[in-house]
């Protein structure tokens, strides 16, 4: 039975490199339907190939190719969680959906959701800045406390608005309207660079709609009228 796979590889940043890797990928009937570019830098690259299989028997085979690709190593491969996958349409459509959250606790509960399915996050939460406490989550977290710890060690110790301290399996991003944080991890497998942006842009586009809409409520309400 068919599968896609989403492979993530190591690689020479060379020209041609790519090339080898993708004929080694046809010749066990792989088809390489989407291929983004998570980071690069020191002559390698790290991308993440989106690899449609005709027989999910054949994942064994397809490894043993890649392998025969010289200076190429893998880093992880996983079956597709659903019909993936243009990155940059994803994208497109994961920002309208959050663009369009009707409320801020649905902008809240669309960003958690959307975070985790984006970068292919094991599990998520946004954290309550104020308090400590979880207010959406999706899979299963580490307790709030140590979560809350996490962030607060991170901006302490680089003063960072990225994700860029702490491990490197987990990721966070904060929301400075709404007071709140977008934590993830995908437990023990690294973030890149560019997930690492993906997630501080959903969160900074959260952020706006939250403060859009919390605005809205306040003219809205009797007392701010004259």
């Amino acid at each position: 039975m068919a599968q896609t796979y989403i492979i993530r590889v190591w690689m020479p940043d060379r020209p041609g490199a790519l090339g080898a890797l993708a004929s080694r990928i046809g010749a066990v009937g792989g088809d390489v339907t989407g291929i983004d570019i998570l980071e690069r830098g020191a002559g390698r690259a790290i991308d993440e190939l989106v690899v449609e299989l005709p027989d999910d028997a054949l994942v064994d085979l397809l490894v043993a190719e890649i392998h025969q690709v010289d200076g190429v190593d893998i880093e992880s491969i996983r079956p597709a969680a659903e019909a993936l996958h243009d990155p940059r349409v994803d994208a497109l459509e994961t920002a309208a959906v959050l663009v369009g959250a009707p409320t801020p606790t649905a902008a809240i509960d669309e960003l958690c959701v959307h975070g985790v399915r984006t970068v292919g996050a094991h599990w998520g939460v946004v954290l309550d800045l104020a308090n400590g406490s979880i207010v959406s989550q999706v899979g299963d977290c580490p307790p709030a406390a140590w979560i809350a710890a996490f962030v607060a060690g991170s901006q302490s110790s680089a003063q960072v608005s990225d994700g860029d301290a702490g491990p490197s399996d987990v990721v966070w991003a904060p929301l400075p309207a709404a007071g709140k944080a977008l934590v993830m991890s995908r437990n023990g497998e690294a973030f890149r660079a560019r997930e690492r942006r993906q997630a501080a842009a959903l969160a900074r586009i959260v952020d706006t709609r939250f403060r859009e809409l919390t605005n809205v409520g306040r003219h809205d309400h009797p007392s701010s009228r004259h």
